[in-house]
């Protein structure tokens, strides 16, 4: 066994807190994990899908059935219904293990939530793979509420069988369903994520992803490079994306998409249940962006780091301040100075301070960058004037009409959400390590 694996395997798990419950001696080519709190019936909706998948043989899905000691009523009754299920799942369908930390004396602590449910089940499938010596086969996420496409599992084989894979996005599209007000609800956060990750690719951010808990797969080593899930209540994938992008290539897994639940929950503080009752709720205008000027910035910023890595901090915070005088003073304030005079002395070539610097100015960075911005310089935007800059930005044109009655026409808005899943599909994707 790979010795990083094993350290990690010894020491950050919980095994014996939570075990393993089903055969795990099938062969497999992946392992899936899904984390699961109160979602019965629908869980079983998402397992159907996967059996009936093409290479539906290729798997083991591991379920992590999980609830603190004070979850509400409906659901613990649905983690009872979901155990009672999985013990009568027919396997030859579809082999699934899972891990009961629902049931009492088994609940996860209070202060924990998703981050561990998934760490929990992605360990048990580390810990898998490295028995069967298979550590370079993907450890793929999934949630209770999401809908695969037929050719995922396929998709997920085909794009993991290239050597040297580490990690991957998989396409997301959110269900637009239901009322019409849930529908404006789901485009709009549609809208949002899109645009936010499709300007950062733009830019050429390496952070220019979705980071969404359901479209994330790495490798069984990339998993243990990184040592493991992070146990936040929320914002998981965000970080977990984060660590694999600093590691390795976060690259996009081509030809499927998967298709969370547009419903609302308060399962997390944040992500699309919170989201979608905000806008129902009408707490706030959702119908705003980030201004285009934010990501013309940030694409300047990493232009003038690949151009100018052998110049001192003092020569390249005056180019900071040509490209945006606000864009000096956050670097100063997040102490750039130090940190990239330290990245020059540390490495000899070019192509190292670049990569060292993109690993200190993350994920995190770069949005506390875009809210540096939003509050000193450009306020928030209409969000389909906003959306048509960037399309412009594109060399292309907007399928629809944007001005006028657009946020009354759900119709044209899908058309309009269609283009960006289009120019996110054909966008490269820029790892720190090239």
């Amino acid at each position: 066994m790979n010795r990083k694996i094993e350290r990690y395997l010894k020491s950050r798990t919980f095994f014996e807190r939570w075990p393993i419950i089903g055969n795990t001696t099938n062969p497999t080519k992946n392992i899936i994990v899904i984390p699961c709190l109160g979602e019965y019936p629908g869980l079983l909706s998402t397992l159907n899908d996967i059996a009936l998948a093409d290479e539906a043989e290729s798997s083991l899905v591991i379920v992590v059935v999980n609830n603190h000691k004070n979850a509400s009523n409906d659901h613990i009754e649905g983690n009872e219904q979901t155990l009672k299920e999985l013990h009568k799942w027919n396997h030859e369908k579809l082999n699934i293990c899972w891990i009961d930390a629902s049931s009492t004396g088994n609940e996860l602590p209070s202060e924990e939530g998703v981050g561990l449910a998934r760490k929990i089940g992605l360990d048990w499938g580390l810990k898998l793979l490295a028995e069967w010596n298979k550590i370079k086969l993907p450890l793929v996420n999934l949630d209770a509420d999401t809908r695969i496409e037929k050719n995922y599992l396929k998709a997920i084989n085909s794009f993991f069988k290239i050597d040297n894979r580490w990690a991957a996005t998989i396409a997301c599209a959110h269900l637009i369903e239901g009322t019409k007000q849930r529908r404006a609800a789901t485009l709009c956060y549609e809208f949002s994520l899109r645009y936010y990750a499709d300007y950062l690719a733009w830019a050429n951010s390496p952070y220019g992803y979705h980071s969404i808990g359901s479209a994330m797969t790495c490798t069984g080593y990339a998993y243990a490079a990184i040592s493991g899930m992070n146990r936040r209540l929320a914002g998981e994938d965000f970080y977990f994306l984060q660590q694999l992008t600093k590691t390795g290539k976060v690259e996009r897994l081509p030809g499927t998409t998967v298709h969370p639940s547009n419903r609302i929950s308060g399962r997390t503080p944040f992500g699309t249940g919170q989201r979608i009752e905000r806008f129902l709720t009408h707490q706030r205008d959702e119908y705003e962006l980030y201004a285009p000027e934010i990501f013309g910035t940030i694409k300047n910023l990493i232009s003038a780091i690949n151009t100018n890595s052998r110049l001192d901090s003092t020569n390249f915070l005056k180019i900071a301040a040509q490209i945006e005088p606000k864009l000096k003073d956050f670097l100063i304030k997040i102490d750039f100075e130090k940190n990239w005079n330290n990245f020059r002395n540390q490495n000899k070539k070019e192509s190292g301070v670049i990569k060292q610097f993109h690993q200190w100015f993350d994920g995190l960075r770069t949005l506390q960058l875009v809210h540096y911005l939003r509050d000193n310089v450009w306020v928030n935007k209409d969000m389909f004037e906003a959306i048509e800059t960037f399309i412009h930005e594109n060399n292309l044109s907007p399928v629809v009409d944007i001005s006028g009655k657009i946020k009354e026409d759900l119709h044209s808005q899908e058309l309009l959400l269609q283009q960006l899943r289009n120019i996110y599909e054909q966008q490269s994707h820029l790892s720190i390590s090239t």
